[in-house]
């Protein structure tokens, strides 16, 4: 199993790196931006995606797995 670094909190990635972090694809991690489950910030005069730590492990603790049977 691959293991991979973990999410720290109060660290800002970029949308690359929230992505390699959470073993997604960008186009996955867009999604999920445009869906409004992972809150990124854009400084107006930037345009640069923001995505805090603790953004991404608020929509992890957020996601629900639904066991089918």
């Amino acid at each position: 199993m691959l293991q991979r670094e973990p999410v720290h909190p109060g660290a800002i990635y970029s949308r690359e790196e929230a992505a390699e972090v959470l073993g997604i694809s960008l186009s996955t991690l867009k999604r999920l931006i445009v869906a409004g489950q992972l809150e990124v910030s854009r400084p107006s005069s930037i345009r640069r995606i923001f995505i805090k730590g603790s953004s991404i492990l608020k929509m992890l603790e957020e996601t629900r797995l639904e066991v089918m049977r």
